[in-house]
């Protein structure tokens, strides 16, 4: 591949680089010489957390105004009429999110943090009954994740016994879904819940959710199969009222573009609420946010939950994270959603993945050689089972963090403005977002890595 190339490429797939504040050499506080200080960087860090729109700070700045100008007046008299009153912030924001995830608009809700709305779910839908007390999930699942899915197990009388960890086979990078289904159906008569990611954060390997989820209903109405999508949403198409989810979760900080810790959402397939009523409901830590609107204000002590996932809100959601989320989504919106996204994103990996994979230090994903000098692409290289990121293990490991692989890569890359981030102890993840990144740029990184390579492959021969 070449830069010819990926200018020609860059004319047929559009980018919206220019809804986005880029960081420059100087606001990183970078210097170097073949650099101008206002030279933009190259940021392959979405995986992590999203760029800023340009209109999110007017967005904020116009709450800051309301909440200056009117005070708590703001939840049912906004100043400025073309905007929302406090009181119904986090609406606008259903029927924008709703299609990126495959949801009807009352199956979802905007609210709380990823793992508290995790843990949320999971006190609802966990509910152990004779012989089915496990939980099943992966080996390396994100922490938070893990802490949850044994405390809950634990609040319900039981042991770390209870939790089914799938984990990567020897000599593979990434669970392979034969493996996920498998050890499904060796485990069917104990299982209450699954719950995979929909990405995996350190191989970026973006799970069968459809297949998957079929399998287990299919096996059994028992069993319940929630996802973690903070990975995946924004990031790839997702269908999941088509594919009979149960519930998920995510964040929406990292491609939705929020901001910083910003607020959460939450699936429930409509089957769990669409009958709700005060007489007719199943129990789960609640608020009165999740309450019938028409009767909020009056403070009875008298659960009434909304029909849909809206009922699962606890507490009236933060207005500025609304709006910054706002103004993410509507980007998205404008350009058409998803779909053609998810098209350039395959190009814009697959573009990356064919550049390292002609490089000398490209070392096959079943190589067991730990010593050679190089890296291995751990995310599947089938373009359809991941999402925009490749994760690049570096090899040989060194425990002094100054002669290791990766952290003189890393270190290499960030001198450049390579914005991407680490996962010791040998990862790099580089995440080309289709709505901001170019294959020109994703060319030029991809250089700048081979380009630290070669500098310091002599020290390890």
């Amino acid at each position: 591949m070449s830069l010819e190339e990926a200018k020609e490429l860059d004319k047929i797939y559009s980018v919206y680089k220019s809804k986005f504040n880029i960081p420059t050499f100087q606001s990183l506080g970078i210097k170097n010489d073949k650099f101008q200080p206002d030279t933009e960087s190259i940021y392959l860090c979405g995986n992590s957390l999203g760029l800023m729109p340009k209109n999110t700070a007017t967005a904020i700045n116009n709450e800051l105004n309301a909440w200056s100008s009117r005070g708590v007046e703001s939840h049912f008299n906004h100043p400025d009429k073309s905007l929302t009153e406090w009181v119904d912030i986090d609406l606008p924001l259903i029927p924008l999110l709703s299609p990126l995830v495959g949801a009807q608009d009352n199956e979802v809700a905007v609210m709380g943090s990823l793992t508290s709305n995790l843990n949320s779910l999971l006190i609802h839908f966990y509910k152990p009954k004779n012989k089915r007390t496990k939980i099943l999930f992966e080996k390396q699942a994100f922490p938070s994740d893990y802490y949850a899915f044994l405390n809950i197990v634990k609040l319900f009388g039981y042991d770390e016994s209870h939790l089914i960890q799938i984990e990567i086979p020897k000599g593979s990078t990434y669970l392979p879904t034969e493996l996920i289904l498998s050890t499904i159906d060796e485990n069917l008569e104990n299982l209450a819940l699954v719950c995979l990611p929909g990405i995996q954060y350190y191989t970026g390997q973006f799970f069968d959710i459809a297949s998957i989820t079929k399998h287990v209903k299919f096996k059994s109405s028992e069993i319940i199969v929630g996802w973690d999508l903070a990975h995946a949403v924004g990031n790839v198409s997702l269908k999941l009222h088509d594919w009979e989810v149960d519930f998920a979760t995510w964040c929406s900080y990292k491609y939705l573009n929020s901001g910083p810790g910003a607020i959460a959402g939450i699936f429930v397939n409509s089957k769990y609420t669409k009958t709700n009523s005060n007489l007719n409901y199943k129990p789960r830590l609640a608020g009165w946010w999740g309450n019938n609107s028409e009767e909020r204000f009056k403070m009875l002590e008298k659960f009434d939950p909304i029909a849909s996932a809206l009922s699962y809100r606890q507490s009236n959601p933060s207005v500025i994270d609304c709006v910054a989320l706002k103004s993410s989504l509507e980007i998205f919106k404008e350009v058409g959603g998803i779909e053609p996204l998810r098209k350039k994103s395959i190009e814009l990996t697959s573009f990356l993945e064919k550049i390292l994979k002609s490089s000398e230090f490209y070392i096959p994903q079943d190589s067991l050689d730990d010593n050679k000098f190089g890296f291995k692409i751990l995310t599947p290289l089938n373009q359809n089972e991941r999402g925009c990121q490749l994760s690049l293990n570096f090899q040989p490991h060194r425990d002094n963090k100054e002669k290791n692989v990766m952290e003189r890569v890393f270190k290499y890359l960030h001198n450049h403005a390579i914005i991407c981030d680490e996962r010791r102890p040998d990862v790099i993840r580089l995440a080309p977002v289709p709505l901001y990144n170019t294959f020109e740029e994703t060319f030029f990184a991809s250089q700048i890595l081979l380009e630290a390579l070669e500098s310091i492959k002599n020290d390890y021969n």
